[in-house]
């Protein structure tokens, strides 16, 4: 039998492939300091001089935190709200 691949939803709502994503492209470089806090640290004093490269890097440095958040807030909305409840009672 062939294995089929994973489409990307699964992988992307799979919580140790974005865990393993943050700590690794997420966090590297991680001497002297992890990139993305000195890219933050950057645009949180007004991003003067940075460049078009710099943005585009802070992308590529973000996007898995970005799915960590979001991860994160759709299993916490599923929490309260889950499927199949329309939160209508029937009668």
């Amino acid at each position: 039998m062939e294995n089929k691949p994973q489409n990307l939803k699964a992988i992307l709502n799979d919580w140790k492939f974005v865990l393993l994503a943050c700590l690794t492209l997420g966090l590297a470089p991680y001497y002297p300091e992890p990139h993305i806090l000195s890219k933050l640290r950057w645009v949180g004093s007004g991003a003067r001089g940075m460049q078009m490269k710099d943005l585009a890097d802070l992308a590529v440095h973000g996007i898995p935190w970005l799915l960590l958040i979001r991860l994160f807030a759709r299993n916490l909305f599923y929490a309260f709200f889950p499927k199949g409840s329309s939160g209508k009672e029937d009668g």
